[in-house]
């Protein structure tokens, strides 16, 4: 709101069903201010507990805003808002957070995969074994070995956040620290299995995807769709031109992003009816229904892991021909090794559902992967036919 009086502060209280001293304690001011806002209803706020009264109004429940709104507009003598054109504002959440870190590791990887515990294929085909990751603070974390010589961090962590911009600064600053990380990780298991004296130069992932489960929020119709399109695109919200200190943009940058129904250009939303997700190009964002038809994390997940090995084996590959260098690879997961998951990723199956199809294909397009895919394949072709 642009600004709150005291009529509208009691009618927060009001919504909310709090006595005086509770509300008081949930705003973490004196009852006597509250018992005031009752006695002088048409005293105007400071800009300070402003936000503040904005705040607790972002947290309600949906029914709760919508009374608030609707009891709003019969106080002003204005037309109660319509069912679903209650605006959206940022709120707090909980969300589940799935980082990639995909990195080339070639016959490195060999003592690696041999000692990790083989796991089902992926939609991609692909052979791949797991160890431990062993993160200090991940719900869980797993590195995944593939046959193909590429190794995937993957990092699982629950947050729950009082805004999606502070989960922006979260992710950020985070992105700092995980890929060397991983990369002292990895360097000590193959100081640990490596046969031969000396494991290399230290691996360093070079990309990081994230994928979102948006779980506990209060969002409904185009709230949510803001929301899954910002844990999508979160760059939107933070200043990034310092790398070691991201900062929000500043007040108010969330709540007009909000208030306008932000949608990034490229970003490709996949639904169903049943769930709501949307793909970019940094990231998949999903918010599932208990519903025995809904798409699953765990289906998203798989997905991104093949993704994300592919990605890092085609970028071994072109980045070998960027250095006038022919790629050469071993024969069993040379061009025609790419050319076999290319296809798997690309065609559908009797019994894939249409929302899986859809997320397959979101994700697909947004990482731009069969293009790479293809360019690798070809450039594989002409120096191992």
């Amino acid at each position: 709101m642009e600004s709150w009086t005291g009529e509208e502060a009691t009618l927060l209280r009001s919504v909310m069903r709090e006595s005086v001293r509770d509300f008081a304690g949930r705003l973490g001011i004196d009852p006597r201010t509250v018992s005031k806002w009752k006695q002088y209803p048409r005293r105007v706020c400071r800009p300070a507990m402003a936000q503040v009264l904005d705040l607790t109004l972002s947290q309600c429940g949906p029914t709760e805003q919508e009374a608030f709104r609707v009891r709003l507009a019969a106080q002003r003598g204005e037309p109660a808002p319509a069912a679903g054109d209650v605006p959206a504002v940022p709120a707090s959440c909980t969300v589940v957070s799935h980082k990639f870190l995909p990195v080339y590791l070639g016959e490195r990887s060999v003592p690696l995969f041999a000692a990790g515990t083989p796991r089902a294929t992926g939609p991609g085909g692909l052979e791949r074994r797991v160890l431990p990751a062993g993160h200090r603070s991940a719900h869980a974390s797993t590195l995944h070995f593939y046959a193909c010589g590429v190794a995937v961090a993957h990092l699982e962590e629950h947050r729950h956040v009082n805004s999606l911009t502070e989960l922006a600064v979260w992710r950020y600053r985070t992105y700092q620290r995980e890929p060397a990380w991983v990369g002292e990780r990895l360097s000590l298991l193959l100081a640990q299995h490596s046969q031969g004296p000396g494991a290399g130069p230290s691996p360093v992932p070079q990309y990081m995807l994230s994928a979102y489960e948006l779980r506990e929020n209060s969002w409904t119709g185009e709230g949510l769709d803001t929301a899954l399109q910002l844990l999508t695109t979160p760059s939107v919200l933070v200043d990034r031109q310092d790398p070691a200190n991201v900062v929000p943009l500043g007040p108010g940058v969330e709540d007009a992003k909000f208030r306008d129904g932000w949608a990034h250009p490229e970003a490709v939303p996949f639904g169903g009816g049943v769930s709501r997700g949307i793909a970019g190009w940094s990231g998949v964002a999903y918010h599932p229904q208990s519903d025995e038809r809904a798409l699953t994390m765990q289906q998203i997940i798989a997905l991104e892991l093949d993704v994300q090995a592919l990605w890092a084996l085609s970028a071994y590959v072109l980045h070998m021909v960027e250095d006038g260098l022919d790629p050469v690879l071993p024969s069993e997961y040379s061009w025609r090794y790419l050319r076999s998951a290319f296809f798997r990723l690309t065609t559908a199956r009797p019994t894939e559902s249409a929302q899986h199809r859809m997320m397959r294909e979101a994700i697909l397009a947004t990482s731009e992967l069969p293009d790479r895919l293809r360019a690798a394949q070809d450039a594989l072709r002409d120096t191992n036919p």
